[in-house]
């Protein structure tokens, strides 16, 4: 029986008795057992530490006694993996839940992933991914190019990638930064064709839908989704850009006689100059406070109102540098990846909470994600880490106690050879710029390439 009073329960499920009868789970030297154990915890609490805490908390379980409520609710509460499965598979009207944080953390710390290395031929640089299924990524590369690697086929198909109508104008191509799918899975939005503008393409079937265009003079960065219709993107011009995805607004051209795939052209509903601003490198959503996060590459970041899109306010991060990365977790926290470490910010206020170090030197943050209560860290010198926040430290290995856990990426490509002249052999490591879980949070996809920008390759790999 997998009880725990902790962050240790894997599933719950609340079962309902026939009339007349208990379910199999309502034993009630389960509540003696329970109150041994908050027991026990409160003993542990009180022993008075070295170095006392500045930040304590308290919860249900300092509670000598329990209601007959509560005592009921615990006995009709069964922590059985089994019990969980087979109330699912009979579809019973009982109350179900699963951590996936759990069973993330436990493949993590028993070293249960291996790497898939994915040959990417002479693409250049993954900067950008999302996981479309259960069986398809889709990722964005410095060259331009939008792909779709199946995992169980192994095979990696092109996307094309969608023009504008700007006929005779120059194409900035400097890369597709950004992939994001909306809440309800039903649109991708990216990179175009023309490295200012956006294309939006819809889900499963990767139909075009629209491009926006004359929303940016400089090549978009990042994008994040507000909600099924309302998307905002970054760019290089310091701009941010407000558009709405809705189809029975569009125009969409005839495709003629032979019906090739058309798409509408929509214009940004709005434009706002990002103050204090230079590049904006980052996006993020956070749907408690209703706020737009922005990174920006001078070492601010910027919040801006999502309803009315108006800019409320910029802060100066403390000694950050070679900032390019940026996550929310639903606690109210951002994690902002530097140069050497990750600052935890309060969203509220902004301050800085934890600064993570990096663990190893000369190793830049290149990509951060949240995972429940695991914040993941792709770095510089090819290695995923780990970062509890709950815990305040790195993910420990249950097979080796005397290390974290990390994955180390494997060589990948780079073209020519020659050029690794300068850099030793042996050394030379692809940095992780983008990797995402999939559902289940059991599979992760990494990808990336060549650290320096003289250098041409790439890097992707499933860990599964």
């Amino acid at each position: 029986m997998f009880e725990s009073l902790g962050f240790g329960t894997m599933v719950k499920t609340v079962r309902s008795s026939i009339v007349g009868t208990y379910p199999p789970c309502h034993i009630r030297s389960r509540i003696e057992e329970r109150r041994a154990k908050a027991r026990i915890l409160r003993q542990e609490r009180r022993r008075k530490p070295d170095k006392p805490d500045d930040f304590i908390t308290y919860d249900d379980s300092e509670s000598e006694e329990e209601t007959p409520q509560q005592q009921d609710e615990i006995l009709h509460t069964t922590f059985n993996f089994e019990d969980f499965l087979r109330s699912r598979e009979s579809n019973l009207k009982q109350e179900r839940y699963v951590s996936l944080d759990y069973t993330t953390r436990y493949i993590l710390t028993h070293d249960m992933l291996r790497e898939t290395s994915i040959s990417l031929g002479y693409l250049n640089k993954v900067f950008c991914s999302q996981w479309l299924s259960n069986r398809q990524v889709v990722f964005g590369t410095k060259c331009n190019k939008l792909m779709v690697y199946d995992v169980n086929m192994r095979r990696v198909d092109a996307i094309p990638t969608l023009s504008n109508t700007r006929l005779n104008g120059p194409e900035m191509q400097n890369g597709i930064h950004a992939i994001e799918i909306n809440p309800s899975r039903t649109y991708l939005a990216t990179g175009a064709r023309h490295s200012v503008d956006i294309a939006v393409y819809r889900l499963p079937t990767l139909d075009p839908v629209c491009v926006g265009e004359n929303g940016h003079r400089d090549c978009i960065m990042d994008i994040c989704w507000l909600d099924d219709q309302f998307l905002v993107s970054g760019s290089k011009d310091s701009k941010m850009s407000l558009w709405r995805i809705n189809e029975d607004l569009m125009e969409f051209p005839d495709g003629g006689e032979e019906s090739c795939p058309t798409y509408a052209n929509v214009s940004p509903v709005c434009v706002k100059d990002c103050h204090q601003s230079q590049r904006i490198r980052s996006l993020c959503f956070n749907n408690e406070y209703k706020e737009i996060a922005a990174l920006s590459l001078n070492g601010y970041i910027h919040i801006f109102n999502a309803e009315t899109f108006k800019q409320k306010l910029s802060r100066k991060l403390p000694n950050c540098q070679d900032n390019v990365s940026l996550a929310y977790h639903h606690d109210g926290l951002y994690a902002v990846g530097c140069r050497s470490y990750t600052i935890l910010l309060d969203a509220r206020t902004l301050q800085a909470v934890k600064k993570i170090p990096a663990r190893y030197s000369g190793c830049a943050i290149r990509s951060t994600s949240f995972k429940a209560n695991i914040l993941t860290v792709g770095t510089g010198l090819g290695m995923l880490m780990f970062y509890d926040i709950r815990a305040g430290k790195y993910l420990e290995s249950s097979v080796n106690a005397s290390r974290t856990v990390v994955l180390k990426a494997s060589r990948g490509y780079v073209y020519p050879e020659e050029e690794l002249d300068g850099i030793q052999q042996g050394k030379y490591v692809p940095a992780i710029y983008t990797h995402c879980y999939d559902s289940s949070g059991m599979r992760i996809f990494a990808a990336g390439g060549p650290l320096q920008t003289t250098l041409i390759g790439n890097y992707a790999g499933v860990w599964q």
